[in-house]
C-alpha cells in the first residue's frame, strides 16, 4: 500500500494549494492513505476546527500536529471528539486535549498513526519521546505503523529513526519546514525521511514574509508573523509498504509546484 505523508501545511493559502493538488496526486501515484501535518493550517499558527475540516474534506485521512497543537482554544473540543486528528503522544494524557495516536481502518487492513514531539529546543519538560514510544508499541495491534516525529534537530530525528528501525513501518519528520534529501529505507525495513518539508508559499521563511523574519533577527523585538501570499509548493513523501510484512519497500520524496 502507498501512504502519502504531507509536510506542515501553512495557513489558508497552503490549505487551498493542497486541495488543488491532492486529488490528482492521489490518482497519479495510486495513493491508499494520506497523512498530513496541520498544526500551522490556520492563519497565525495553530489549527482550528475550520482548517482541520478543510483538510479532511480535501482528501486527508489523518491529521498530525506538533508544538502549536493547543495554540487555538477553539480546537480543544474538536481534538477530543474527532478520531483522526492527533497531537504528540508525549503531552500529558488527561490534562491536555486529544490523543497521541489513532488506528485508521481501511477494511482489509488498519494503519496505526502515532504523533511524537522532540524535546531538544522544543518542549524540554515533556517526557522523552523514546520512552513514550516504547510504551505505545507494546500495546498496538496493527501491523502497519507510521510515525510523525515533530522535532527541531536532525540528530534527534535520525536517532529516533535508528531506534525504531524494524519496529515500525515508516517515520517522517516535521516541524522545520525544510525538506531533507535522505528519503530511504533503513536496514530493518523502516521508511524514513528527516523532514518531509512544508506545503505553502515558496518565497518565504517557513511560510512567513521574509522581511518580517529578518526584522526579528536584526532587532530581537516581537513581530507578527504574516503569511506570505505567493506561489506555493506541496512537499511530501510516499512510503510504499508491503501489507504482508509491514516493511517499507520504497520511500520517495515529492515537491509539487
Amino acid at each position: 500500500m502507498k501512504i502519502l505523508c504531507i509536510g506542515d501545511v501553512v495557513g489558508k493559502i497552503g490549505c487551498e494549494y493542497l486541495r488543488s493538488k491532492l486529488p490528482n496526486l492521489k490518482k497519479f501515484y495510486g495513493i491508499d492513505m494520506v497523512i498530513c501535518n496541520g498544526e500551522n493550517s490556520a492563519d497565525g499558527n495553530g489549527i482550528t476546527p475550520v482548517s482541520a475540516k478543510f483538510l479532511f474534506d480535501s482528501g486527508v485521512d489523518v491529521i498530525t500536529l506538533g508544538n502549536h497543537s493547543f495554540r487555538r482554544r477553539e480546537v480543544y473540543d474538536y481534538l477530543d471528539n474527532t478520531p483522526y486528528i492527533i497531537r504528540p503522544a508525549n503531552f500529558p494524557s488527561g490534562s491536555t486535549p486529544g490523543v497521541g495516536m489513532c488506528v485508521f481502518d481501511m477494511g482489509r487492513i488498519s494503519v496505526t498513526v502515532i504523533n511524537l514531539m522532540g524535546t531538544m529546543f522544543l518542549e524540554s519538560s515533556l517526557p522523552s519521546p523514546f520512552d513514550i514510544i516504547d510504551g505505545i508499541l507494546e500495546k498496538i495491534e496493527s501491523k502497519i505503523t507510521v510515525i510523525d516525529f515533530h522535532a527541531e534537530t536532525t540528530s534527534e530525528k535520525l536517532a529516533m529513526g535508528y531506534y525504531l528501525d524494524g519496529r515500525v513501518s515508516a517515520i517522517f519528520g516535521t516541524h522545520t519546514h525544510v525538506q531533507t534529501s535522505d528519503d530511504r529505507v533503513l536496514s530493518g525495513g523502516t521508511g524514513y525521511i528527516t523532514d518531509v518539508g512544508m506545503t505553502g508559499p515558496m518565497n518565504s521563511v517557513l511560510g512567513v514574509k521574509p522581511d518580517i523574519v529578518i526584522e526579528k533577527f536584526k532587532t530581537r523585538m516581537p513581530v507578527r508573523f504574516d503569511i506570505k501570499q505567493d506561489e506555493c509548493k506541496l512537499e511530501a513523501v510516499i512510503f510504499d509498504i508491503d501489507e504482508r510484512t509491514a516493511k517499507t519497500k520504497s520511500a520517495e520524496r515529492l515537491r509539487i509546484i
